[in-house]
């Protein structure tokens, strides 16, 4: 039998994943199964199953990738050797959540994600731990600013990242259940309050 390359075998990851994603933007997780998805990725059944055993790993696959977006923004202004001001960086953030917002954006699944994570052990699991990764880098660029004079003196760090990651999902919210509001509406009262 022919060795597959690692080339191969994730594109057929991704081949999986993006049909799973069009499924559950269209149907929601509930009313997708399994075979759904090898149906829309056009594969056999064991070739799904190699990869992803269950529902629950397509869905936790998908949104580490969201996640990962994310945190990679955060992550970049993190590492810059001066950061820029806290509003732009949110900025920057509101930038990804605005593109992932529409009708095909990914952060659509993140409203169920959210609920089935309250039932479901192994998503809470896994939200627990991607969420306090975005949180731990809001707090580290909170920590910087501080420093940097961008916030005021003697302000904790760990409490302004916990609104400032409370910040994210809520726009992200507005975005996918009202449509509103505008990404620059939002960045004006971020600079408002990072004032």
């Amino acid at each position: 039998m022919p060795k597959v390359s690692a080339e191969h075998l994730t594109a057929r990851r991704e081949q999986i994943l993006d049909a799973a994603r069009r499924c559950f933007l269209r149907n929601g997780f509930h009313q997708t199964s399994m075979h759904d998805v090898i149906r829309e990725a056009d594969l056999s059944i064991g070739a799904v199953y190699r990869y992803f055993p269950g529902k629950t790993d397509l869905i936790a696959a998908i949104a580490e990738q969201v996640i990962d977006q994310i945190v990679g923004v955060f992550d970049a202004l993190a590492a810059e050797p001066a950061p820029p001001p806290i509003a732009e960086s949110m900025e920057r953030a509101v930038d990804l959540i605005t593109a992932n917002t529409g009708p095909d954006g990914v952060l659509r699944l993140a409203l169920q994600v959210w609920s089935e994570a309250t039932t479901d052990p192994t998503l809470a699991s896994f939200v627990d731990r991607v969420y306090r990764r975005i949180r731990d880098v809001l707090v580290l660029l909170a920590r910087r600013a501080v420093e940097h004079g961008d916030l005021p003196a003697g302000s904790d760090p760990y409490e302004i990242g916990v609104v400032l990651f409370s910040l994210m999902p809520g726009y992200a919210l507005q975005r996918i259940l009202t449509g509103s509001p505008e990404p620059e509406t939002f960045k004006a009262g971020l600079r408002a309050l990072l004032r």
